[in-house]
């Protein structure tokens, strides 16, 4: 398995102390750095191409069984 990047888990740890922030006091500028954040993590390059079996199922995709 490859390492998490450097700038993915910085994000992610930035998302969750600012997650911890909102609980404690909403503010839209945390909200909106939280969507931001979120966004990052989501979207990062890492992720491209990771397929997973839990993927497949949300999207609604099926392996075709072939018979020989």
């Amino acid at each position: 398995m490859r390492p998490i990047p450097d700038d993915l888990a910085r994000a992610q740890e930035e998302w969750h102390a600012v997650y911890r922030q909102l609980a404690v006091r909403p503010r839209t500028a945390l909200r909106r750095r939280l969507i931001r954040l979120s966004s990052q993590v989501l979207f990062h390059p890492y992720w491209q191409g990771r397929r997973s079996a839990a993927w497949a199922a949300l999207h609604g995709e099926r392996r075709v069984r072939t018979s020989s």
